[in-house]
C-alpha cells in the first residue's frame, strides 16, 4: 500500500489517524523555563507592563540650581506649524481616505456584478462551477482544459508571438539546444568522430549557462500563464522541457570532469535562484494555508524553503517539522481537534485583558503551539529531520531594532514554538514573548539577552529581501490571506490560471473604464497613506508604527489568494470545527490548482540543478555530514534530496569552529575549502559561430533585473 493509499485509509474527520494526536510533545520543564524567562526583569528599568499600559514613574524634583530639561521629543515633532496643523491636516486626509474607500467599494461591487451578469452565463458558468467542484488536481486540470477548449485559447498557445516575452530568442535557443543535445547524445553512444574539437557536451554546458537564468527572455513572466486556465505557450513549454533534458544529459555525462560538473551546476544555481513558499499572517484566515500546502504536496511541488508570519508561522512550523508521509495524514479536517487556541470563555478573556492587556494566555498558547512544532524542536533539528528550511519573521518589541528572520542559519538552536509565538504576538491579542534557545544539554534558555518579540506582520509579512539574502530566493509563491489586504487585491488583466472572464482573456476586468477607476482610487489611497507616514502624522497606539500593515509588499512572483467568505470575519478569533476546516482546506486547494503548472515548470529545472549540486558535493571531495552520508546509504531516508548541498554550504568557514565538537562536519583531507575557479576548458569559437559567441557573452552575466516580473503590491496593483 502506497503512502497516499495509507493516508486515504484513515477517516479524514477522525483524530485517531493524526500522528501523535493524543500526546503532548513538550517537556513541562521547557514551559517552566519559558515562564521564568517571561517574568524575568527587562534590561531597562523603564518598561511598560504590557502594550496597553504605558510607563508611569514618579520623578523627584531636584533642589537648588535649576537644570536645563533634556529634550525627549522627536525634533520633527516640535515645530509650531507642525503642532498647529497636525490634527486639521490629519482629519482632512482621513476624511478624504474615507471617501476614496467608499468609492473603491462601489467600484468593486460594480465590477463584480458586471462579471457575474454579463460574462459568467450559460455554458461558461456551468464549466466554471464544474471547475470549482474538483478536489484533486488531475480532475481540476481536465475541467480547466474543457473550459479552455470552449473559450478557444488553444490557438493562443500555438502562436509563438506574444508581447511579454522574447519569442525570437527562445526559438533560436530551443533549436540550438536540440541540435547540440543530439550531437552530445551521438558522441556518448558512438564516441567522438574528431579529436580536434571539444566534446559537444561542453558546448551544451555553455548554452545552459547562458539561458538557465531567472526569467530568461521573459519565460517566467506570470502573464504567460494568465491567458488560459491551464498551461502556457507551446513554445515556452517546449523550452522548459528541452532545458530539463539538456541539464539531465550533462548530469549523466561521463565526459565532464567531476569538479567541472560541480562548478557548472553551482553557476546554474547562482543564476537561476531558488523557490520559496511564503505563508502570510491573518489570524484564523491562516487555516486556508493548509489547503494550499496540501495541493502543492500532493502534486510534488512543495518548495523546501518555507517562511511563515503570524498565523502562517504556525502552518509553516507544522510543515517544516513533519515528513511528507506525516503531512499527508495531518492535512485533513480532523486536524481541527488539535486547534484549541481559543477554547476559553469570553469572561476569562475579559479578566485577562484587564489584568495583562492581552486576550490570550502566553503559556497556554506555548503548550498548544508546541504540538504543531513537534515539541521543542529547533530550526536546525527540523532541517536535519525533513530537509525543509523554515523561516519565521519576528519583530522586536522596541521600535529601533531590526526585524529578524529566524532560520537554521541566523539562530539554529532557537526553539521553533517560541518563534511562532513571537510572530503571532499581535498587540492586545498576545503580549510580546521571549525567544528560547536549546542548550547542548537539552535545557532551554532565553535567546538574545531575553529581549521580547512580537508579530512579524507589523513590518514584514512577506520577507522577500531576507530570503534572497540568505538563500538566493528570487521566485516566491505567496499564499496571502490577510483580511485587511484581501479586499484590495485586484488583477486587472487576470492572474496565473485565472484569465479575464470576457474577450477570451484579452480584455480588462469590468471593462477598461472600471479598471481605470479602480487603479486610480487605489493609487490615491496609497499616496495619502505614504504622505501621512513620511510627515510623521500618524498616531502610534501602544508605541507601534502601524503604517506598514498597509504599505509593505504583500505579493510574490506567484500570489495565491484563497477566497474568504463573510463568516470568516465573525470567526476570526475562534477555533474551527472539522466541517469549517474541511471547507477552508478545499478552498485553499482550489486557489492553488491554477498555479501548479507554473510552479511545476519552475521546479522542474531547479530540482535537476539541485541533483547536480548533490552529485558534485558527495563525489567531488566536499565531504558531507554524517546525516547526509546516511541519506545516500539509505535512499529511503526521510531527508529530502536537495538537503546535501544545503547542509554542505550553509555553514561557512567562519562558523565551523562552533560545530566541530558536535560532529556536524567530517573533515576531509582537503578540508571544506575548495577552489571556485572552474576547470572547464575554453570552447573554441569556430564550432558554433556567432550564435555561440553571443551565448558565451551572456553566460558571464549572473543576474537579470530583479523587477522584470512579479505581481504588484496589493495597494498598487
Amino acid at each position: 500500500m502506497t503512502s497516499g493509499e495509507k493516508a486515504a485509509a484513515y477517516d479524514p474527520f477522525d483524530p485517531v489517524g493524526l500522528p501523535d494526536s493524543d500526546r503532548e510533545l513538550i517537556d513541562p520543564d521547557d514551559l517552566r523555563q519559558f515562564e521564568k524567562a517571561l517574568n524575568a526583569p527587562e534590561a531597562s528599568p523603564l518598561v511598560a507592563i504590557n502594550d496597553w499600559r504605558p510607563i508611569n514613574q514618579r520623578v523627584r524634583k531636584s533642589r537648588g540650581r535649576r537644570q536645563t530639561p533634556k529634550r525627549s521629543k522627536d525634533e520633527t515633532r516640535e515645530g509650531v506649524l507642525y503642532t498647529v496643523l497636525k490634527w486639521p491636516f490629519l482629519f482632512t486626509v482621513f476624511a478624504w481616505i474615507s471617501v476614496l474607500s467608499c468609492g473603491y467599494v462601489l467600484v468593486r461591487v460594480y465590477i463584480f456584478l458586471y462579471e457575474q451578469w454579463v460574462t459568467w452565463r450559460g455554458k461558461r458558468e456551468r464549466l466554471r462551477r464544474d471547475l470549482s467542484a474538483q478536489n484533486n488536481y488531475a480532475d481540476w486540470l481536465t475541467a480547466a482544459q474543457a473550459l479552455d477548449a470552449y473559450l478557444g485559447t488553444e490557438k493562443w498557445k500555438q502562436t509563438d508571438e506574444y508581447a511579454y516575452y522574447d519569442h525570437l530568442t527562445i526559438n533560436k535557443v530551443v533549436a540550438q539546444l536540440k541540435k547540440t543535445r543530439q550531437e552530445a547524445e551521438f558522441e556518448m553512444q558512438h564516441g567522438r568522430t574528431s579529436s580536434s574539437d571539444l566534446p559537444a557536451v561542453e558546448d551544451l554546458r555553455t548554452l545552459l549557462e547562458a539561458c538557465v537564468k531567472n526569467n530568461f527572455s521573459g519565460v517566467e513572466n506570470p502573464r504567460l500563464y494568465s491567458e488560459t486556465y491551464s498551461g502556457t505557450k507551446d513554445l515556452v513549454q517546449e523550452y522548459i522541457d528541452e532545458v530539463h533534458a539538456c541539464i539531465r544529459l550533462v548530469l549523466d555525462s561521463q565526459q565532464v570532469e567531476r569538479e567541472s560538473k560541480y562548478q557548472h551546476f553551482k553557476h546554474l544555481d547562482t543564476n537561476f535562484g531558488r523557490t520559496a513558499l511564503c505563508l502570510s499572517g491573518g489570524a484564523t484566515f491562516a487555516y486556508y494555508h493548509f489547503g494550499v500546502v496540501k495541493a502543492l504536496l500532493d502534486n510534488g511541488v512543495l518548495p523546501e524553503i518555507i517562511t511563515g508570519t503570524s498565523g502562517g508561522a504556525l502552518v509553516a512550523g507544522l510543515v517544516a517539522t513533519r515528513t511528507d508521509e506525516e503531512l499527508k495524514r495531518m492535512l485533513v479536517p480532523a486536524l481541527a481537534h488539535r486547534i484549541r487556541a481559543c477554547h476559553e470563555g469570553f469572561a476569562t478573556w475579559v479578566r485577562r485583558w484587564w489584568r495583562t492587556g492581552a486576550r490570550f494566555d502566553t503559556l497556554d498558547w506555548a503548550r498548544q503551539c508546541s504540538w504543531f512544532c513537534r515539541g521543542s524542536t529547533t530550526f536546525r533539528e527540523a532541517y536535519e529531520r525533513t530537509g525543509r528550511i523554515l523561516n519565521v519573521t519576528c519583530v522586536p518589541s522596541d521600535p529601533h531594532s531590526p526585524t529578524i528572520l529566524a532560520n537554521y542559519l541566523t539562530c539554529p538552536d532557537c526553539v521553533i514554538w517560541s518563534a511562532v509565538l513571537a510572530s503571532a504576538a499581535v498587540p492586545g491579542i498576545l503580549n510580546p514573548v521571549v525567544l528560547m534557545t536549546k542548550r547542548r544539554d537539552g535545557t532551554l534558555a532565553p535567546y538574545s539577552f531575553g529581549h521580547k518579540w512580537k508579530d512579524g506582520s507589523l513590518r514584514t509579512d512577506i520577507p522577500i529581501k531576507a530570503l534572497n539574502l540568505h538563500f538566493n530566493v528570487n521566485f516566491t509563491i505567496v499564499s496571502q490571506v490577510n483580511p485587511h489586504i484581501n479586499l484590495f487585491f485586484f488583477s486587472s488583466r487576470g492572474t496565473v490560471g485565472r484569465p479575464v472572464t470576457h474577450r477570451k482573456g484579452r480584455g480588462w476586468r469590468g471593462g477598461f473604464l472600471g479598471t481605470a477607476i479602480e487603479q486610480y482610487i487605489k493609487l490615491d489611497l496609497n499616496k495619502w497613506l505614504r504622505v501621512l507616514r513620511h510627515l510623521e502624522l500618524l498616531p502610534r497606539p501602544m508605541g507601534q508604527d502601524w503604517s506598514e500593515i498597509w504599505l509593505q509588499k504583500f505579493s510574490g512572483t506567484v500570489t495565491i489568494w484563497p477566497k474568504s467568505i463573510p463568516s470568516d470575519f465573525y470567526h476570526i478569533l475562534s477555533d474551527p470545527s472539522p466541517e469549517r476546516l474541511a471547507r477552508m482546506i478545499h478552498v485553499g486547494q482550489q486557489s492553488a490548482f491554477p498555479k501548479i503548472q507554473f510552479i511545476q515548470n519552475r521546479l522542474k529545472i531547479e530540482s535537476e540543478i539541485m541533483k547536480g549540486l548533490q552529485q558534485g558535493s558527495v563525489t567531488g571531495g566536499r565531504l558531507p555530514s554524517p546525516i547526509l552520508s546516511r541519506r545516500f546509504q539509505n535512499p529511503e531516508h526521510e531527508l529530502s534530496d536537495a538537503m546535501v548541498q544545503r547542509l554542505d554550504e550553509s555553514y561557512p568557514e567562519r562558523n565551523r569552529s562552533r560545530y566541530k565538537d558536535e560532529s556536524h562536519f567530517v573533515e576531509g583531507p582537503d578540508g571544506m575549502s575548495q577552489s571556485t575557479a572552474s576547470s572547464r576548458p575554453q570552447t573554441p569559437t569556430s564550432r558554433r559561430g556567432s550564435f555561440m559567441e553571443e551565448m558565451r557573452r551572456q553566460s558571464a552575466v549572473f543576474f537579470d533585473d530583479s523587477d522584470l516580473y512579479g505581481e504588484e503590491d496589493a495597494l498598487t496593483t
